[in-house]
């Protein structure tokens, strides 16, 4: 393989070739194979580079790519490919002296720009290949959001995902064609919803107003977000729970006989970096877990539906553990033999005997002890009494 790197990223605007730098046009001229989407591949002057057409899935065209490994060979995205680009995908299988970028103004930098937004205060959210539902997390009153969408129809389906979410009066700036001489902007309410088609590329600008609920920044959401069949850690506890697990960030989480998928759907919550497994074996409680996670907005939860020892030895590498239900001795021995070192171990028990069995590893073990109830007012006739939930034994050891 040669010294110097065999592939060049470029990135490309709206305003296709002539929008490139004196740099990016060096190189088109002198590559001798240009990957491309059909899009960018039409900007293109007549070059004596064969061209070849990425792919759909995305996935089969960095297979393509990787066959031409060791020649020169120029691939073009929008923007800047690490900038919720491709980029980051394609360099993945890669050793960092074998490419080289020339990135393009990000899509995000000309919304900006366009809107006089402050970008450092602007959530951005690639929604091109994603979900509109992650969106849910930052849907509150006044809060300013630049996303992409896949083509000019998805428009219409942003506009009804926020009337579902009760943020049908958001303002919205659709965007087109940003850097070009073809640029558009078109403003308008989601509640109004247009009938003329919008050209890709494009992407909105969304200042959110509305009545719809939104989400505690806080841990320890109400039960009302999570469909469940009773199976579920409450509210209070899973606050506590969830502090007793102390997610950082990028950290992987086992969430064992996760339930409704609380405990791991709040984990997620806290940050995108985040990852979750969520292992249960009955069938119906693990459809609601996906159901939860994309309605919250965290749909790259990762669902098994098994029970828990068929499932440990399949699992990635976790750096916190949770179980709510099913703990024994039998899935403790197990789970404590595979989990590496520094792995933070969270039990809660409400039965007598996983109580003993949590006070004996503990002892067994070291970490800390918790014991902890709380109690709810109940009508009692005409007046109120305080009705108490099950005590929660907790166990919290670091392996």
């Amino acid at each position: 393989m040669n010294d110097f790197p065999w592939l060049t990223i470029i990135g490309m605007d709206a305003g296709g070739y002539a929008s490139l730098s004196p740099e990016a046009q060096s190189v088109l001229q002198d590559t001798p194979t240009i990957m491309a989407p059909p899009r960018h591949l039409a900007s293109l002057p007549q070059l004596s580079g064969d061209q070849i057409v990425w792919p759909v899935p995305f996935s089969e065209g960095i297979e393509k790519l990787l066959k031409l490994r060791g020649s020169r060979v120029v691939v073009i995205f929008s923007g800047d490919p690490f900038w919720f680009g491709a980029g980051s995908q394609i360099i993945q299988k890669l050793d960092r002296r074998e490419w080289y970028a020339i990135p393009a103004q990000s899509c995000f930098s000309l919304a900006a720009a366009e809107l006089g937004w402050p970008i450092e205060k602007t959530f951005q959210l690639g929604l091109h290949s994603a979900s509109f539902s992650r969106l849910r997390p930052y849907l509150a009153v006044g809060q300013k959001l630049m996303v992409t969408v896949r083509d000019g129809e998805s428009v219409n389906s942003l506009n009804e995902y926020l009337i579902e979410t009760g943020f049908g009066d958001s303002e919205l700036w659709v965007l087109e064609s940003l850097g070009s001489a073809s640029q558009n902007v078109t403003k308008t309410l989601a509640k109004e919803k247009i009938k003329r088609k919008f050209q890709h590329p494009l992407m909105v600008g969304i200042k959110v107003f509305g009545s719809g609920k939104v989400l505690s920044q806080a841990s320890g959401l109400i039960d009302d977000w999570f469909a469940n069949d009773g199976q579920i850690t409450k509210q209070p506890i899973r606050a506590l729970t969830l502090s007793a697990l102390a997610p950082q960030t990028g950290q992987h989480l086992w969430d064992l006989g996760s339930g409704s998928g609380s405990i791991a759907i709040e984990w997620l919550l806290s940050g995108s970096s985040m990852k979750a497994t969520s292992v249960e074996k009955n069938s119906i409680r693990a459809e609601n877990i996906s159901l939860n996670a994309a309605k919250l907005g965290v749909d790259w939860i990762e669902v098994i539906e098994s029970d828990i020892m068929d499932a440990l030895s399949k699992l990635d590498r976790p750096d916190a553990v949770f179980i709510g239900g099913g703990f024994s001795a039998e899935s403790f021995e197990k789970i404590w033999k595979i989990i590496p070192a520094g792995t933070r171990l969270v039990v809660n028990g409400v039965t007598i005997e996983t109580d003993r069995l949590i006070v004996d590893c503990a002892e067994n073990f070291g970490g800390q002890l918790l014991r902890f109830e709380y109690s709810q007012p109940k009508q009692i006739g005409g007046k109120s009494s305080w009705k108490a939930s099950y005590p929660i034994t907790q166990w919290v050891v670091v392996r």
